[in-house]
């Protein structure tokens, strides 16, 4: 048991670790290209921070893991939003610019919600995240990247990627290879890791990925936006994290049903209705006391709604 656990750990840092590697390779390589800073941002450096819980998906689904692959996807949004926001503002208070609120947060409501009729919450129950289901949620996906991008390209703003680009090439290379290697047997130790863990434990898989992974694949988020808070400059670390969450659902989920059906677990409603419940407060927060900021208060309540969640899905086991 000790052993699983040291390598299931071992796992989520190999993760994090790689993904952190393949964006950082692949952003210097794009800019060694001529590739603009507006590209990059869109596609390598925000597709790299979904890479863990992809990766993650599709050995779920191949395995046949529905719970790991639901689980890790919904406690990712969860705990961006409800742990990571909330102690973001707990630390100091975080002014969110209109932009996030007006364009973000209702592309991740509209993605939830998407996610609860696919998954069968609402018209009955379903067994698969079938290809179909993966073409509609890529298809909103590709809207969701056109929009930003026009508005992001009309309003003349630009991504910081200075820190990558005095990358060498044998660097560059080094961090690619390194980078899928690591992923890749990241997302099998984290998989078959949940798997056995679950089942000695005799508690369900989706505990496993809710809590213990989607914290793990959660964590750099909470590090960078400490750090941004600290340093006067937060809206940046919460666009990434709402942003994160949009990707997790259009995108990833998007991209597992086309390589293999992903089973949905039968009591999934419920904690879709908390994703899409934990976006929803987070928008009303910004019209409440003082407006599009989150106070220190407002980040203790999403804290303390993330921790009785974590005791409901306890609860259940």
């Amino acid at each position: 048991m000790v052993i699983t656990v040291f390598f299931f750990l071992l796992g989520i840092f190999l993760l994090v670790k790689s993904a952190s590697w393949i964006v950082d390779g692949a952003s210097s390589l794009a800019r060694k290209l001529g590739v603009s800073s507006l590209i990059i941002g869109l596609t390598v450096v925000a597709f790299g921070t979904s890479l863990p819980e992809l990766i993650v998906n599709l050995f779920a689904a191949t395995e046949g893991a529905g719970e790991v692959a639901f689980g890790n996807i919904i406690g990712s949004n969860i705990t961006n939003i409800l742990l990571v926001l909330g102690i973001i503002a707990m630390i100091g208070g975080v002014y969110i610019k209109r932009e996030i609120i007006w364009e973000e947060i209702p592309f991740a409501l509209l993605a939830s919600f998407v996610l609860f009729v696919l998954s069968g919450s609402l018209f009955g129950g379903k067994d698969f995240l079938t290809r179909n289901d993966g073409l509609i949620l890529l298809s909103l996906f590709g809207i969701f990247l056109f929009y930003i991008y026009k508005i992001t390209e009309l309003r003349g703003r630009n991504f910081n990627i200075n820190s990558v680009i005095e990358h060498s090439g044998v660097s560059i290379a080094l961090k690619l290879i390194l980078g899928t290697i690591g992923i890749y047997f990241g997302g099998r130790l984290v998989v078959e890791g949940a798997i056995i863990i679950a089942g000695q434990l005799g508690i369900s898989e989706f505990l496993i990925s809710v809590t213990v992974i989607a914290l793990g694949t959660s964590l750099p988020e909470l590090v960078v936006g400490a750090v941004a808070v600290l340093r006067k400059n937060a809206d940046l670390a919460v666009g990434e994290i709402i942003g994160s969450n949009i990707f997790n659902i259009f995108w990833v989920l998007g991209i597992v049903p086309l390589i293999a059906p992903l089973a949905i677990p039968t009591f999934i409603a419920f904690d879709i209705g908390v994703m899409f419940l934990a976006t929803l407060i987070l928008f009303i927060l910004m019209f409440v006391g003082h407006k599009h900021e989150l106070r220190k208060v407002d980040g203790a309540v999403l804290v303390l709604f993330y921790i009785l969640y974590i005791w409901f899905v306890i609860a259940r086991g």
